[in-house]
Parts: C-alpha cells; structure tokens; sequence
C-alpha cells in the first residue's frame, strides 16, 4: 500500500444492498487507516484491534491487506470481536457479509 497523499480525514458513503453506510479513511505517515461503519457494528482494516472493541463492547470485524473499501467488502474477515460474532459474523465471510449482519 501506497503512504496516503491530501487529506488526513476522508469520509465516504457506501451504498450496500439499498443501505448507505459511513466509511472513513484515515491517513497516517505510511498507510492509512480504513472503516466502515453500519447500523451495529463496524468493518474495519488490519490497523483496527479487535482486543480494544472486545474491552468496549463494539462489534468489529478486521479484514487484512486492503487498500480500498471495494477490497474490504471482497476480502475475508481474519478476527472478529465478540460482539461481531453475536450478531452471526464469523471469520471468513467476506467484508460484505460482515457488514450485512452488522446492518
């Protein structure tokens, strides 16, 4: 991945099976920091601790190697917090099944 150019803070839309969800995009020094948020719970990039959303209660599933949302929703989930799994998310279903059953 390519270290992020412009804005810091990028926030976004996603449409999703006749939802629209949050997305941000984060840029630090070297990479940047990709989220998306439905009604329940987020969709979130390898940077994102799913230890810190257990500790909290939120619902997160964290996807790896991805550089853009497109890549989020076709990559598989690789951890999920406890909350996530609560709600039906499991690892291995694709970002875009996380985000359905968050929704």
């Amino acid at each position: 991945m390519e270290p992020p150019t412009g804005k810091a803070l990028q926030m976004d839309s996603i449409h999703l099976d006749g939802n629209e969800l949050d997305a941000i995009t984060f840029a630090t020094q070297n990479t940047k920091i990709l989220v998306i948020r439905a009604a329940h719970g987020l969709l979130g990039c390898g940077y994102i601790s799913v230890d810190t959303a257990a500790k909290v209660g939120d619902a997160l599933a964290v996807v790896s190697g991805v550089s853009s949302y497109e890549d989020m929703l076709q990559a598989s989930v690789k951890a999920v917090s406890p909350a996530a799994e609560a709600l039906g998310v499991r690892p291995g279903m694709t970002g875009r099944d996380a985000l359905l059953k968050m929704q």
